[in-house]
């Protein structure tokens, strides 16, 4: 059985983290095996990497080089294995994030990005077959993207525990981190499929379980 690589994008507040549970319980019901991920993390060495991300100040380039390198080690160690073995991997963000956090919203270079995206995420590295991308760098076959206005993720999070230095960001920014979400979209339409967040929990699943049925992933 082929590896199933399925991720979910969206701005802090956009309420990925119940249907990636409930995306998983679908799949295990089908007899597939599932990891669950995320990122930066996924790793001791990708957790630890995410805490200075998430907490230390830095500028975009150190930012987006330590996002990549939990990435890298992510892959090498989770993702890759698990797709090998022809599990379901669900990953709370990818690279796609990398785009729409630091290159839409702190505006840092979109080709280097792209750069770094080629480094680590050469599937013939990897060992894995190039068969969610025509340039041979892995990426996921579906990408489910919460889009959410920023405003409501706002009052979603207010309150709702400590921010980090991403999630205390005004709304503006969060604008921008959707720009950087549509840019992606329309860069890689065919794996793309928008999630209207801003309606209730059972709708949101609902569009999210019908995207990943369209795909034949799940009957």
């Amino acid at each position: 059985m082929n590896g199933l690589f399925i991720s979910f994008e969206g701005i802090d507040g956009a309420g990925k983290s119940t249907h990636i549970a409930a995306l998983a319980q679908a799949f295990e019901a089908q007899g597939r095996v599932v990891t669950v991920t995320r990122e930066p993390g996924g790793t001791r060495l990708a957790e630890a990497l995410r805490a200075m991300v998430l907490n230390d100040p830095m500028d975009p380039l150190t930012e987006s080089l330590l996002v990549f390198a939990a990435r890298r080690d992510h892959i090498c160690r989770v993702i890759a294995p698990a797709l090998a073995q022809g599990q379901v991997v669900v990953c709370d963000r990818f690279s796609d994030a990398t785009f729409a956090y630091q290159g839409a919203g702190r505006a840092f270079d979109w080709d280097v990005l792209r750069t770094l995206e080629r480094w680590v995420q050469a599937t013939e590295a990897l060992g894995l077959e190039p068969y969610a991308d025509a340039e041979a760098v892995l990426q996921p076959n579906l990408t489910l993207w919460f889009d959410l206005p920023a405003a409501v993720a706002a009052q979603r999070l207010a309150g709702a525990r400590v921010p980090d230095k991403f999630e205390s960001q005004p709304s503006a920014f969060f604008e921008k981190v959707s720009s950087g979400y549509a840019r992606r979209m329309q860069e890689h339409p065919l794996r793309f499929a928008r999630i209207n967040a801003d309606q209730s929990a059972e709708g949101v699943w609902q569009e999210a379980l019908a995207a990943v049925r369209a795909k034949g992933f799940l009957p």
